[in-house]
């Protein structure tokens, strides 16, 4: 899903106005903001060690004791749900962070050059863009072995095209702009005119973006963990933590309840935040879509 706004030049004080009266970014941003802080709290504390076994605990249903419940080997759901918040958190936004830092420079790259070069790049482009993360990652895990590095490393490759045919269609229309020609005619390189000029008027085009990518970056986590790609044990993961109640559904429903759960909150409030930062930098983006 690519994303196309034009964003009119607007105070701080008035965005931050709307982003106050803009209740799909209130909600968006309070349980992002609220699933990080999670995540950030399990580094230094959760109710149970996630790497301990009891099983005489097994399949105990949510209690004042274990509020979500315990899976089969006796571990505390709730804690594993907090440590799988980090592992899902870092995977997506180094994979966001690899997308953006490689597409974004080859999308205005190719727009600034044009011609042979912005061809070239476009195919090779979408020659990657043929391969979703999933088959990367069997790639990948077929040469280095499943794991989170590796399952990084996939959705990172994936996010490149997606980043690089949205920066370059955000550049290709700023480059008619009259600002854009008088940075020319004034003797300006394609290289300073990107970096000065196009890049910063796109910039809240490829946030936008990098919410989107953000919550199909957790849920591509979620999927190879969930085919034994991603995070290995004892690291607990969202996905691997549905793989594990799948043929549990009948007497541990809670085992794969709160896990999905946990996953459909966040990709939504991400959803819900990149809404509305659209919404709020450009009325008109909503209508649009």
């Amino acid at each position: 899903m690519t994303l196309h706004i034009d964003i009119p030049q607007e105070t701080l004080g008035s965005i931050l106005a709307k982003a106050f009266r803009n209740r799909s970014f209130l909600i968006g941003f309070a349980i992002t903001v609220l699933v990080a802080a999670i995540a950030v709290i399990s580094y230094v504390w959760t109710p149970y060690d996630v790497t301990k076994l009891v099983i005489s605990d097994k399949t105990l249903a949510p209690s004042a004791a274990h509020w979500f419940g315990t899976d089969h080997f006796g571990r505390d759901i709730l804690s594993m749900i907090m440590v799988g918040a980090r592992n899902s958190i870092a995977v997506a936004l180094v994979a966001v962070g690899i997308g953006m830092g490689v597409g974004v420079p080859l999308g205005a790259f190719a727009a600034a050059r044009g011609g042979f070069v912005d061809e070239a790049l476009m195919r090779l482009n979408d020659l990657v863009f043929a391969f979703p993360a999933l088959l990367s990652a069997i790639m990948i895990t077929a040469i280095f072995g499943p794991g989170a590095i590796n399952a990084i490393i996939a959705i990172g490759i994936f996010n490149i095209p997606v980043f690089a045919r949205v920066a370059r269609a955000g550049a290709l229309a700023m480059w008619p702009r009259e600002f854009i020609l008088a940075a020319r005619a004034a003797g300006k390189s394609k290289t300073q005119i990107t970096i000065e000029h196009v890049l910063p008027n796109i910039a809240t085009l490829l946030l936008v973006q990098g919410t989107i990518q953000f919550a199909l970056g957790i849920l591509a986590e979620a999927g190879l963990s969930y085919v034994g790609l991603g995070a290995q044990p004892p690291m607990p993961s969202w996905g691997r933590m549905l793989f594990d109640a799948q043929t549990r559904m009948v007497v541990a429903p809670w085992m794969a309840i709160f896990p999905g759960m946990a996953i459909v909150v966040t990709v939504l409030g991400l959803n819900l935040l990149g809404d509305g930062i659209a919404d709020i930098l450009d009325p008109k983006s909503r209508r649009q879509r």
